[in-house]
């Protein structure tokens, strides 16, 4: 990539050696299911910091509905599990890293239900198990039937709490990733951070784990809390990370969808549990589409969906629960929610909506989520683990985090001893330690930010980020066309020019710039790949082609992509 882009390496002028600085082993930024599970195995190699960057209760893990999946029965396969998830990522996924995380589950799953989580049981007491979207089989574990993010999130949270060596900031804002030089693959050495009490620290680490979350809110239509506005995605790129798979965003089929009311997420579990779509002359349209009907992967129903209406005229289709048996029972959170909008499940139709949900690629990694700079992992929804492919399969998100938090905050622990594997994804030599060394033998390396005041005019801030996300749902939603992906890269580098070069103080600020450099890459990536793949729909290149059956790689300092066969991770099974 070229332009402003490309030459903001951080967003503030600071002087380390001027900042408070604290010191810890293993530091992560995020505090939802990974974040959170990542923290809990580092804390039994040395001291660990966890940054939320608002409250716990706003985590995109504490807002998920959906369930965990995991194979806990004996009539289900780990096999199927894997097929499953194999057919929802379309031929994109990198088999090794579902292998790792389906075999993985049955163990973090009985871990959670140890630590107190408050699962849904059946009549005999063994947990009740789901099905949703791409799943053959009922595999779902939920909790509180509609409220298994909240649970979870209050589950690991405990757990963390309770250990010794660790420390949880809350409303601490990550800004930037710190590196001994401005050159890509430079070492990560930390953050640096602000709270709204303490201003601007520097938080040095021995290892530095994103488990920041997704870009949600870069779409006005969005199922995702405020919070999800891409952060670790842009810190990442500006330290030089490389990311992978940015055009393949998932949508979620079905949002409640009423004028002037944000958009609330239905959760799958309701059309697992026989929930029917309608057009607007009642009738089931999901079934001449998909053999799954309702069930089928999240992609091919919010495509229906999108299409339907246009066919259809309006702004909605419809999702018919009547005949769903204790739906309050049930789904008590959604229950609620509909009662606050007069809709009574067991009498009334639910108008429904695709909204942008999850962002499958992200930093990529291997195997232990390492990415290719030393000192930093990747894990949870912010990295591309290659598990998801071009499409999530509905409630691996959970289980990802649950999985690859363990192994990362165990591997990224290590490098306490020296022990932790060296090698990087990409081909990229692990070392570069010689700069922790130095800083822990003669105090901390000094890190400069020196930023010129920009010349040109100021945007209204705003304005910028409604225009954006606005610009982003019209053009890089559900369904593209390469014309109106060339238009809005045009347009999100103009709202850059007069932005990404501005110094601002606050969150606000900082978020509006990783959104713009986010989108960027979302819309570039999607114009890149000239064909239709899991969640991502070109119009002009309606079907997958064998020659985009990769990754394409995105790093600061590179015009374009660069590209990477599917299966192509460099690692040792963790």
């Amino acid at each position: 990539m070229e332009g402003l882009l490309d030459q903001r390496r951080y967003l503030i002028p600071f002087r380390s050696g001027l900042l408070p600085q604290i010191f810890t082993d293993t530091l992560v930024i995020g505090a939802g299911v990974a974040g959170l599970r990542a923290g809990i195995a580092a804390c039994e190699h040395g001291e660990v910091i966890v940054l939320a960057k608002g409250e716990l209760k706003n985590t995109n893990t504490a807002w998920a509905q959906g369930g965990i999946a995991g194979v806990l029965d004996e009539r289900d396969t780990l096999e199927s599990h894997v097929q499953d998830t194999l057919v929802a990522g379309a031929g994109a996924c990198d088999e090794s890293a579902v292998r790792l995380t389906v075999e993985h589950a049955p163990a973090r799953l009985r871990e959670l239900f140890e630590w107190g989580l408050n699962y849904d049981r059946d009549a005999s007491g063994k947990p009740a198990l789901g099905r949703e979207g791409g799943h053959a089989a009922p595999r779902i574990i939920h909790a509180g039937g509609d409220e298994t993010g909240r649970e979870l999130e209050r589950t690991l949270a405990d757990r963390y709490r309770s250990l010794g060596a660790a420390r949880l900031f809350e409303n601490c804002f990550a800004l930037d990733l710190i590196t001994p030089s401005t050159e890509p693959g430079s070492p990560v050495m930390g953050a640096i951070t602000h709270h709204p009490k303490y201003g601007l620290q520097v938080i040095w680490a021995r290892a530095t784990i994103l488990a920041s979350g997704g870009a949600g809110v870069l779409y006005r239509e969005t199922t995702n809390p405020p919070q999800a506005t891409a952060d670790g995605l842009a810190m990442a790129y500006r330290a030089g990370a490389t990311l992978a798979d940015m055009a393949y965003v998932q949508f979620h089929p079905t949002t409640l969808y009423l004028a002037g009311a944000s958009r609330s997420l239905i959760t799958e579990a309701i059309r697992g549990a026989g929930a029917h779509l309608l057009d607007g002359a009642g009738l089931r349209f999901m079934i001449e589409v998909h053999p799954l009907a309702e069930l089928a992967p999240r992609d091919i129903v919010s495509r229906a969906i999108v299409r339907q209406i246009a066919k259809q005229g309006g702004s909605h289709v419809w999702l018919d629960c009547r005949h769903v048996a204790e739906f309050k029972s049930r789904f008590p959170g959604i229950a609620a929610l509909l009662k606050r909008f007069q809709i009574d499940p067991a009498k009334d139709l639910i108008p429904v909506h695709p909204a942008a949900h999850y962002m499958v690629g992200g930093v990529r990694t291997d195997l232990h989520g390492r990415t290719d700079i030393p000192g930093l992992y990747a894990i949870g929804e912010v990295a591309c683990s290659g598990l998801h492919g071009a499409n999530r399969l509905a409630s691996n998100s959970l289980l990802e985090g649950l999985v690859f938090g363990e192994i990362v905050g165990r591997e990224a622990g290590l490098l306490k001893s020296g022990a932790g594997n060296g090698t990087r994804p990409n081909g990229a030599n692990g070392g570069g330690w010689g700069a922790w060394g130095t800083m822990m033998r003669q105090g901390p390396v000094p890190v400069i930010s020196d930023i010129r005041p920009s010349e040109r005019a100021e945007l209204d801030l705003s304005d910028v980020r409604s225009s954006l996300r606005s610009a982003m749902w019209k053009n890089v939603g559900i369904e593209r066309s390469g014309q109106r992906l060339t238009s809005v890269v045009e347009m999100i580098d103009f709202w850059a020019r007069y932005t990404l070069d501005k110094i601002f103080d606050d969150p606000a600020g900082w978020e509006t710039q990783n959104m713009l450099l986010a989108a960027s890459l979302v819309a570039r990536s999607a114009a890149w790949r000239e064909e239709s793949r899991g969640c991502h729909s070109r119009d002009d290149f309606p079907e997958p082609r064998d020659e985009f059956r990769v990754h394409d790689l995105w790093r600061r300092g590179r015009e374009g992509p660069v590209t990477q066969p599917v299966h192509a991770l460099v690692g040792a099974d963790a």
